[in-house]
């Protein structure tokens, strides 16, 4: 078989059974299951632990009359082993509940996060965040807005949220995307697609 002719699709893998083996504030699945191979073959029936997430949206919030950024800074428990700081430097972003659009969510986090509205959103781009074990998928945007006034702390309080906003010139942000201060993923490629797309959403100059 012409290897490049290869084209898995949903009915290439087999669920022989799942379970759920931890929910605690999130949930971990065991699922025993296989798959075709490249070779033409099966495998056979293997166990992995999949860390249930689900959709996420993140939003970069972006002021093209001033050329400014809006970022979040708030504690990370995943980035504990973090060699600068567990509080890391990221986009507005939250989790898709159940019959909420991605634009909805996008709006609701912004206004929660950063105490805002953006007025127009741009999709950039929809990327599984860590496949080999979790199943959140993200869906990224950038959001155009007025940032005269934005700052401050922000975040819900029953969810534990100590949110801090950082307003930067987007060449302060890539001068930390290159020192390794901004380092996680939707912020990186958010960032990379600004470098991008830069001039074309500068506004005018009077």
């Amino acid at each position: 078989m012409n290897q490049s002719q290869i084209n898995f699709g949903h009915e290439d893998w087999q669920l022989e059974k799942r379970e759920t083996v931890f929910q605690g504030f999130f949930r971990m699945d065991r699922l025993s299951l296989r798959h075709r191979t490249f070779a033409g073959d099966w495998t056979p029936v293997f166990e992995r632990e999949l860390f249930e997430r689900g959709e996420a949206v993140c939003v970069m919030l972006f002021d093209p009359a001033r050329d400014r950024l809006i970022f979040t800074e708030q504690f990370r428990i995943g980035a504990l082993a973090d060699g600068h700081s567990p509080w890391l430097i990221e986009l507005v972003a939250g989790m898709v509940e159940d019959g909420e659009s991605w634009e909805a969510v996008a709006e609701r986090e912004t206004l929660e996060e950063a105490g805002c509205r953006f007025q127009q959103l741009i999709p950039i781009h929809h990327y599984w965040a860590s496949p080999g074990g979790c199943s959140e998928k993200i869906h990224l945007y950038c959001g155009l807005l007025d940032s005269d006034g934005v700052g401050g702390l922000h975040g819900l309080e029953d969810e534990h949220e100590d949110i801090r906003l950082v307003v930067m010139s987007f060449d302060e942000a890539w001068q930390l995307l290159e020192s390794g201060r901004i380092n996680n993923a939707a912020s990186i490629i958010a960032l990379q697609w600004l470098k991008i797309h830069h001039s074309e959403l500068l506004a005018p100059a009077d």
